[in-house]
């Protein structure tokens, strides 16, 4: 570039940043999920009793089993990386109509994931403080679903802000949250027993056959006075959906899976066992509990607050059950909070994926200019919880049936989409299990065993649970209004347009420093220019050890000798070209779950670029791919020709070449000791030996080597130029 020839330069270096380039441990990806799965156990259970009777536990205990099945399902839809989740999975597999309608119902989903969770939290606070004011004749109570309505706003306001500065920051909050959540549950699982073991005469809850189910009215919905719930299968898949609630949460997971760490499949199956386990234990196993020691007499005034009634009847002193009982509500505060911010990762998620598919505006995916997250986004998100919110006017029960719908319906598109695709595509890294083969064929038994089940209990929610129809089909008719709207005004735009490309915050500098794009010294720097030639950079992913160096991607936007005398405007530095070309470096980096920079500099040489640009963020690497127009020889002499233009103190780096099918090749820039031929040792030794009789212990070989090569560059510039120059030539053609 001009800069070296003393010209100043007017250039400058684009730093593009995205939003998808944060990856995650499957521990803070499990805390995400497990903070929308595990905090069901504070309602689900109420909401269930309160539905279908005492037998409640065991369905609870049931969905929880059925978990690691749906588990199983978006495990395999990640692992074919489909971007764009539900929604381009049903797409894929029944088209753009049907995937509108489930995404439509999933947001629904998350809208209500939010206000759950927080009334919830804000109804254990409120109870909290009139058993307190009770035991200690403080004087008045407070309104529960006042204080819920209050909690759940101020919460769901903390949250909004946490989502808009980033996953890294909501990740942590989650992760902490559900360390305190884990003492919770060991206690409990040890302290549960010891009561049990201590009570005359503990009994199971009824088993869950049609004899022991006793819907309330408000649980029948149209099924009320039909023949319907009368028949012994119906009646149990219908009480199944009044517990399906308790499962929510792995939609949350397929998003975070494009956040997860490398290696991403194995972290997946590491996050999604740590989530149905801890499920199983936390909801299931402690809702069972609650049946077997909250007298049933009793057991009705802690619908909307279940483990702390359960708290407050175990075995011990009074005081310590009530400290106990104060830490369940302080815990279950947290998680249900935290539950706030899994929906809002959640449907942002959602929400940017079907705006990189041309269904929502490209307006909502603006990054924000300092922290990169899709504000606009969140920004409705909040905005529509906020609303449900107040709506709901804290009643737990009332957004526990809303919430149904839109669980199970989303689980059943998903799992029929994943059906449908395993008859289309066949790059599934993971598929669900049983899969046995019969006449040469393979048949998705689990698979398609899964979906029915879900496709049974979404009819029987349908129909069963009325305020949650009509919520739920009114909220995915008006989000299904909008998003068709939106995919109609993109059309001309997208006709024209790539899809899937990612949204860029441009950040312009005169010049690449460490500090540019934050690289410690000693980065591997990997040049790309065609999207379509990338096996360099996937090579790099592979083998890169993020906690030993730093990955930078950068592109050479050519421009002409007298361009650095002009300032270029953005669309001159990134164009539709540039942005494609890091789409497709976010895809891989997303693949294999690592961060990488990415860098766009202009240059009128590409080799000058790239060395400069080593030399400048001190990298240990530079990484290229082999070039269509040169062989890889001269492609390695033209970049060590550009490092020996770059001025003193020259920062000496390796250059490696790396062709499909073959091994690398790598070549030292700057001074480094040469690598010798056998034959050339055993020159230079017997040259030393020859020598030893003149000059004795005092001649090293690095004496007789330096002598040598003194008198070759004296040859060089003498008389014998041709002779040296012909016997180099003779060993060129030896090799």
């Amino acid at each position: 570039m001009p800069s070296e020839m003393g010209r100043p330069s007017a250039a400058k270096v684009v730093v593009a940043t995205t939003v998808a380039l944060s990856f995650i441990s499957f521990w803070r990806a499990a805390a995400v999920v497990l903070s929308d799965l595990a905090s069901s156990a504070f309602y689900a259970g109420g909401i269930a009793e309160h539905a279908i009777g005492k037998s409640a536990p065991w369905f609870i205990l049931g969905v929880m089993l059925f978990s690691f099945a749906v588990r199983s399902v978006y495990m395999e839809s990640s692992s074919m990386f489909v971007r764009g989740g539900v929604y381009v999975v049903v797409r894929d597999a029944m088209g753009p109509f049907v995937a509108r309608i489930s995404v439509s119902s999933l947001i629904f989903d998350y809208i209500l994931t939010g206000p759950i969770s927080v009334v919830s939290a804000g109804q254990y606070l409120g109870h909290l403080i009139n058993e307190v004011s009770d035991l200690g004749h403080f004087g008045p109570h407070v309104a529960p679903n006042t204080t819920a309505e209050i909690v759940a706003l101020a919460v769901t306001l903390w949250f909004w802000w946490s989502n808009i500065k980033g996953i890294h920051e909501s990740s942590g909050q989650a992760l902490r949250i559900m360390q305190l959540t884990t003492v919770m549950v060991v206690a409990f699982l040890i302290w549960c027993p010891i009561t049990l073991l201590l009570m005359p005469k503990a009994a199971l809850p009824p088993a869950p056959i049609p004899a022991n189910i006793h819907f309330a009215p408000e649980a029948l919905g149209w099924f009320r006075g039909t023949v319907w719930p009368t028949i012994s299968v119906v009646a149990i898949i219908i009480a199944f959906g009044h517990s399906l609630l308790s499962m929510s949460g792995f939609e949350t997971l397929a998003q975070v899976y494009r956040e997860i760490a490398y290696p991403k499949l194995k972290n997946l199956r590491y996050t999604g066992n740590l989530v149905c386990l801890y499920a199983v234990f936390s909801t299931g196993v402690i809702t069972l509990f609650a049946g077997m020691i909250i007298p049933d007499a009793q057991r009705s005034h802690y619908i909307d607050n279940l483990l702390g009634g359960l708290a407050m009847h175990l075995a011990g002193p009074s005081y310590i059950r009530l400290a106990f009982h104060v830490f369940v509500v302080i815990v279950g505060a947290l998680i249900l909070s935290g539950a706030v911010n899994t929906s809002m990762i959640g449907a942002n998620g959602v929400m940017n994926r079907i705006a990189e598919d041309g269904v929502l505006l490209d307006w909502f995916r603006r990054p924000h200019r300092r922290f990169g997250t899709t504000y606009r986004i969140i920004n409705l998100i909040a905005l529509l919880q906020i609303a449900t919110i107040l709506l709901s006017r804290g009643d737990v029960y009332l957004l526990g049936e809303a919430y149904a719908f839109g669980v199970v319906w989303s689980f059943f598109l998903k799992s029929a989409g994943v059906l449908v695709l395993r008859y289309h595509r066949h790059d599934q890294e993971y598929k669900t299990p049983i899969n046995p083969r019969i006449f040469g064929r393979e048949w998705p038994v689990g698979l398609a065993v899964t979906t029915l089940i879900l496709f049974l209990v979404a009819v029987a929610n349908l129909f069963s649970k009325e305020v949650a129809t009509k919520s739920g089909v009114a909220f995915t008719a008006v989000f299904f209004a909008i998003f068709t709207i939106s995919e109609r005004v993109n059309a001309r735009k997208m006709a024209n347009k790539k899809h899937g490309l990612e949204e860029f915050n441009l950040d312009m500098r005169p010049d690449v420093a460490p500090e540019t794009v934050h690289a410690r010294p000693g980065c591997v720097l990997v040049a790309v220019r065609d999207y379509n030639s990338m096996s360099h950079l996937q090579k790099v992913l592979e083998k890169t050890n993020l906690r030993r160096h730093d990955i930078v991607v950068m592109t050479v936007r050519p421009v002409s000798a007298g361009a650095a005398e002009y300032e270029l405007s953005d669309q001159q530095l990134f164009s539709d070209y540039e942005k494609e070309l890091l789409s497709r470096v976010v895809s891989l980096a997303e693949k294999e779950g690592k961060t990488v920079d990415l860098l766009v500099v202009p240059g009128v040489d590409p080799f000058d670029a790239m060395v400069q640009t080593a030399s400048k963020l001190k990298a240990s690497r530079l990484v290229t791919g082999v070039s269509a127009r040169m062989d890889s020889d001269e492609l390695a002499r033209r970049i060590g020709l550009a490092w020996e233009r770059l001025p003193e103190p020259r920062h000496a780096f390796s250059l490696e070449i790396i062709t499909p099918g073959r091994p690398s090749v790598y070549v030292n820039l700057g001074p480094h000791p040469p690598r010798l031929w056998p034959e050339d040792l055993d020159r230079a030794h017997e040259l030393w030996l020859h020598l030893q009789e003149n000059f004795g212990h005092r001649l090293h070989h690095r004496d007789v080597i330096g002598v040598a090569l003194r008198r070759l560059e004296r040859d060089l510039e003498g008389e014998r130029r041709k002779d040296v120059l012909d016997d180099l030539d003779n060993e060129l053609r030896k090799s």
